[in-house]
């Protein structure tokens, strides 16, 4: 007779056992941007209260881009309406995160009342201008006046920094390089920095590279975040990289939904469930309910109408 393994076998790693992190939950916002066919928003809505009740303590909602780039996310302002009205989260949907890419997207923020916004920038000139349609140093410029009344607003604010590891257009990126973009995010008023692999292409050995560069120049891993993803299926070795290295918070996404849209070479993020597996089982505390985030997972699979990437819900399936 076979047993069912539903759960990870628990080994505490040394230095790690003992920990407890943030999982930033992407999936709403960066899963299904992605998505050709677009999402009804009362399934998005859905998706972001399940998630909720499964106890991620984080979960991205939407963003305020503007429709033309990413229509997938044009009902922004519909789906935070609906959230707001959901007696299950109460006064909790003003605190799902909300990616603001310039003024005109933290005014509809503000305007909804949201207490906690994200923006998006590039650690290299060529994605800065595909992705912003700005220079590298334009986009600094472009995000100040962001920060500051988003500051100004006792909004937090998380700043990403994309192209952190290897760029499809400029090949490699050099710590350095990504360290001086990362500080300036931090010192317009950023609250917490999101390191992106946004192709994949990061191994263990270069995430404790890049983290130990920004050690070096005094940005601990208390102010750092992040977000890889799996091109390369190296995405949960860098996190237990990055989780050796002091980081606390990591970004993932249900099901291993979404990629980058202005980066084709990017495949999907790093799957929730896959992260949580391998956290439980090295006793790191999460908080996250793990039959709950798969059944989810499935239930959004059904929606979407293909299968989960993920590697847990499939072997759960």
């Amino acid at each position: 007779m076979t047993g069912v393994v539903d759960r990870p076998a628990t080994h505490p790693a040394p230095g790690v056992g003992a920990a407890e992190v943030t999982i930033w939950e992407v999936g709403p916002r960066d899963g299904l941007q992605n998505e050709s066919a677009v999402v009804p928003t009362a399934t998005k809505a859905a998706f972001v209260q399940r998630l909720v009740a499964a106890g991620l303590p984080v979960v991205e909602a939407t963003s305020f881009v503007h429709p033309k780039w990413v229509p997938q996310l044009a009902d922004a302002a519909d789906l935070l309406t609906a959230l707001a009205a959901d007696e299950a989260l109460g006064d909790a949907a003003r605190d799902l995160p909300v990616l603001v890419p310039n003024e005109r997207g933290l005014d509809r923020a503000i305007e909804l009342g949201c207490r906690h916004v994200a923006i998006f920038a590039s650690a290299t000139e060529t994605f800065a201008q595909r992705n912003l349609n700005r220079s590298f140093e334009d986009q600094f410029a472009m995000f100040a006046p962001t920060v500051e009344r988003a500051r100004g607003a006792a909004m937090r604010v998380r700043g990403y920094l994309s192209m952190c590891f290897g760029d499809p257009w400029e090949g490699a990126v050099p710590p350095t390089q990504v360290v001086a973009s990362g500080v300036r995010l931090l010192e317009l008023g950023c609250d917490q920095l999101s390191l992106g692999d946004t192709i994949g292409v990061a191994t263990p050995g270069h995430v404790r590279a890049l983290l130990t560069a920004f050690a070096d120049a005094g940005v601990g891993t208390d102010r750092i975040a992040v977000h890889f993803h799996d091109t390369y299926g190296q995405a949960r070795a860098n996190s237990y990289a990055a989780l050796e290295a002091g980081v606390r918070t990591f970004d993932a996404s249900a099901g291993g939904l979404g990629g980058c849209p202005y980066a084709e070479s990017a495949t999907g993020n790093l799957a929730t469930e896959d992260l949580v597996w391998m956290l439980e089982g090295l006793g790191v505390r999460t908080g996250v309910d793990l039959d709950a985030l798969i059944a989810t997972s499935r239930w959004m699979a059904d929606q979407l109408g293909r299968p989960s990437a993920s590697r847990v819900v499939q072997a759960r399936s």
